[in-house]
């Protein structure tokens, strides 16, 4: 009789009011990190900020084909191809190690990225994300037959730092060195000091518009090279990014596009590519 007292009393005086619970990340708190400033992990040619999340595994497929300018006899470069298989892996979801290996002077090449900072804004901001990128590449084509396994190498080291400007724009720089152990003439510099633009619009959620131009300080002088130049477009299908573009850079790796890019943009020495990249959920 007491127990149905009670209840009937609890039901007439209403429900008794709980103390609040603290909220985890609340307005004052709340950290929000920028997404989708690119979709994949290059743009054409180069690297973007993008790294791949934990335990995720890409697939990498480039290729170009040759110049537009060569003429009917080579069917406006469809007849030419160069290509590029690689594979890269999420470690920590801020750090990529990739590997890979190109026609292009049958080319071996590796590489390490180290995000280091993430555009963010709330209780903590940052303006901007930020990426080191270390890389490797060894030529083993049969001309370079008489120089040693150091003699061939060539090294990348490249500071990567985009901004996402609302929904659409992201912006892209990247200083960089290639240091060549072996260089064509004595009169060339080992080292070539380049700075590096790209930009992403996104027209639609599967649909971006990309663009990159790399500007060196201290060409090769012995032998006639360009800018490496691309414009093309994304499009994202479930885990596959389609990138097609235009460029004038027959190699797909940084060693390779900074110093031996010999077509000129401006002059027809333009080559239709593609970049496919399958991205595969290894560890949860």
């Amino acid at each position: 009789m007491k127990k149905k007292l009670l209840t009937i009393a609890l039901c007439l005086c209403g429900p008794v009011p709980l103390p609040a619970q603290p909220q985890e990340g609340n307005d004052s708190t709340r950290v929000e990190y920028t997404r989708g400033a690119f979709k994949g992990t290059h743009i054409i040619n180069g690297h973007s900020t993008r790294t791949k999340r934990k335990g995720e595994l890409d697939f990498l497929i480039y290729h170009r084909f040759g110049p537009v300018n060569s003429g009917i006899q080579e069917l406006f470069g469809l007849d030419q191809a160069n290509m590029r298989l690689g594979f890269e892996y999420g470690i920590t979801g801020w750090l990529d190690v990739g590997i890979g290996r190109s026609s292009y002077d049958k080319t071996y090449d590796g590489y390490v990225k180290w995000k280091f900072f993430r555009q963010k804004t709330g209780a903590v901001k940052f303006p901007v994300s930020m990426v080191w990128l270390t890389s490797i590449a060894i030529p083993t084509v049969q001309i370079q037959e008489d120089l040693t396994t150091v003699e061939r190498l060539g090294f990348t080291n490249q500071l990567l730092v985009s901004r996402k400007f609302g929904q659409r724009l992201t912006l892209q720089f990247m200083p960089g060195v290639v240091h060549l152990n072996t260089v064509p003439s004595v009169n060339d510099s080992n080292t070539i000091v380049y700075l590096g633009g790209a930009f992403r619009y996104k027209v639609s959620p599967v649909f971006a518009l990309t663009g990159e131009y790399y500007y060196r300080f201290n060409p090769l002088q012995s032998v006639p090279t360009y800018d490496a130049l691309g414009i093309g477009v994304d499009i994202v299908t479930g885990e596959h990014v389609f990138q097609l573009h235009f460029t004038n850079a027959r190699p797909t790796f940084e060693r390779g596009f900074i110093t031996d890019t010999t077509d000129n943009f401006w002059d027809g020495g333009i080559r239709f590519g593609f970049n496919i990249s399958r991205t595969f959920q290894l560890v949860n």
